[in-house]
């Protein structure tokens, strides 16, 4: 595992302490894209948490950005998320 990935993973299981979180890096299917060449990687995730129960898909990813913070401007380029709440 990365240590940005690492990174990525510590900070959303200390905010929303998950029953699923799955992290795919894919930043080498972006080589040459301009978010690539300024250092910032590509990432899918896939998370479950309470957290996000009764929350809109908005207010669901604006809850992981916050998360993230200083992350989403130099450590991640682009993020794709699938952000639920158990059943």
């Amino acid at each position: 595992m990365s240590e940005r990935v690492k990174m990525i993973k510590e900070c959303l299981e200390e905010a929303f302490h998950p029953t699923l979180l799955e992290l795919v890096d894919e930043s080498h299917k972006h080589a040459g894209h301009p978010g690539a060449a300024q250092g910032g990687g590509h990432f899918l995730l896939n998370i479950e948490s309470e957290s996000f129960a009764g929350k809109t898909p908005l207010q669901r990813h604006r809850m992981i950005f916050k998360a993230l913070g200083d992350m989403m401007q130099h450590e991640i380029h682009a993020l794709s998320i699938t952000a639920r709440a158990p059943h």
